[in-house]
């Protein structure tokens, strides 16, 4: 199947969606973006969007920073999405991205006085991490807490910086701590440890994104395990003796943790508290669990 984008207020074939190379945020990051995940229910034959208003209210927070003002109300951007969607026809799981930007072609350090626009396009990706069980490293490149923590496209080198360290020493993915040496996140996930039968993540004045799929992991654990949700700083001493460690995000879903620095936890293994978060939240965003019906926003409408 096509994938294809909704750029400069049309629906195209991605491959048709290019951008001047004198547009602003191509030079300065002056960009919002999201991550949104379509997941395919084969038995229903439905596209799922998972989380979308979610994801659009942080878009539009993300806007409000970097002076980004697009002309399209959120039942607008909905409907675009879902179109754009449907138009590619994927029956599998997808990934979608949205983006907002300072489109002007010119140059110069500003927001003030410069055009804005929207896209979206759509493709087909299956897992983030290729592992079921990820193989980590404490980053020698430290997270700046002080910056914005939304999706802004100039906020990733540190963390592309920390990824490709991480890999080619031969690692799955790196934890990032932040200027104050409290572990803040992975390159492209929040982190959750299991100690004394809590789940500790760090706040979000330590550095990390406060991720959707973060809330996600929260409500769930409390209403379907009783687990309560700790935010506090996490030293990085204590990643070697949790329980369990699991990475969290729109791309990585929910992805255990087996090692961190050469040091294995549990076992090597796939915790019991994981397990049955995965399970619990591989059926949430394929709308088998009509607890959550409300998070999932169906694309072909089949019933």
């Amino acid at each position: 199947m096509p994938s294809y984008a909704y750029f400069k207020k049309k629906i195209v074939p991605l491959e048709q969606a290019n951008i001047n190379v004198m547009t602003n945020f191509i030079h300065y990051g002056t960009g919002v973006f999201e991550g949104i995940r379509g997941n395919w229910n084969k038995q229903k034959r439905e596209l799922y969007l998972f989380r979308l208003k979610e994801h659009y209210e942080r878009m539009l927070r993300g806007c409000q920073i970097l002076n980004i003002d697009i002309p399209y109300t959120m039942n607008e951007l909905f409907d675009i999405t879902i179109k754009v969607t449907a138009k590619s026809a994927f029956q599998e799981d997808i990934y979608v991205r949205p983006v907002a930007y300072k489109s002007s072609e010119t140059l110069g350090v500003r927001l003030h006085n410069l055009d804005s626009d929207f896209f979206v396009f759509v493709f087909p990706w299956g897992p983030y991490l290729d592992t079921d069980r990820a193989r980590c490293v404490v980053s020698s490149w430290r997270f700046p807490k002080e910056v914005p923590r939304q999706k802004l496209t100039g906020l990733y080198v540190t963390n592309a910086l920390a990824k490709t360290e991480a890999v080619s020493g031969g690692f799955d993915e790196a934890i990032m701590l932040n200027s104050d040496g409290y572990v803040a996140e992975g390159s492209g996930e929040n982190i959750f440890l299991l100690k004394d039968g809590k789940l500790v993540t760090p706040p979000g004045s330590d550095g990390p994104l406060i991720g959707i799929t973060r809330n996600t992991v929260m409500q769930i654990a409390e209403k379907e395990l009783g687990i309560e949700t700790v935010e506090r700083h996490v030293d990085r001493i204590e990643l070697y003796s949790a329980e369990e460690i699991f990475l969290t995000g729109t791309a990585a879903h929910i992805t255990p943790v087996a090692e961190i620095d050469r040091r294995k936890i549990a076992g090597g293994e796939i915790g019991p508290v994981t397990k049955k978060l995965q399970k619990l939240y591989a059926d949430i965003i394929v709308n088998k669990n009509q607890k959550y019906s409300s998070w999932c926003t169906p694309v072909y409408k089949k019933k």
